[in-house]
């Protein structure tokens, strides 16, 4: 074997580098099943005795939980499926926040068709969804 030149030094650390990066900070595995997951699905609002889940289950198809932290340390779970929305079915992602005692669940964002939702449609769709607005 050759010596090791300054120029391939100038290739290999750069490379060393990006791969650690990569392996710190990559695309990492979607967590699908933790306590803020179940304790979201379980969740129900004030006003209503259908859980999240149940009443996600009832209008939706195809759901997909996910759970994972925002940079601020905010623990997020997300709900995403096949929803009707305005009398069509559309790909909806919902957004709960939760606190980190879990005794609180807010709102977060919402997307219909990867369009951002105001909060007012947010929460208009949730609490029908829920079986608040009756």
């Amino acid at each position: 074997m050759g010596k090791l030149s300054k120029r391939n030094i100038l290739w290999i650390v750069p490379i060393g580098i990006l791969g650690v990066f990569w392996y710190f900070y990559g695309p990492q595995k979607d967590i699908t099943d933790n306590e803020y997951i179940t304790y979201v699905k379980n969740y129900s609002f004030e006003n209503s005795s259908k859980t999240l889940e149940s009443s996600f289950a009832n209008a939706c198809q195809n759901p997909y939980w996910v759970y994972f932290e925002t940079q601020k340390g905010q623990d997020v779970v997300e709900y995403k499926g096949d929803c009707p929305v305005n009398n069509k079915t559309a790909k909806v992602n919902v957004q709960f926040l939760v606190d980190r005692d879990m005794t609180n669940v807010r709102n977060g964002a919402m997307l219909v068709d990867n369009k951002m939702q105001e909060e007012a449609d947010r929460d208009k769709y949730i609490l029908a969804l829920v079986g608040e607005n009756k």
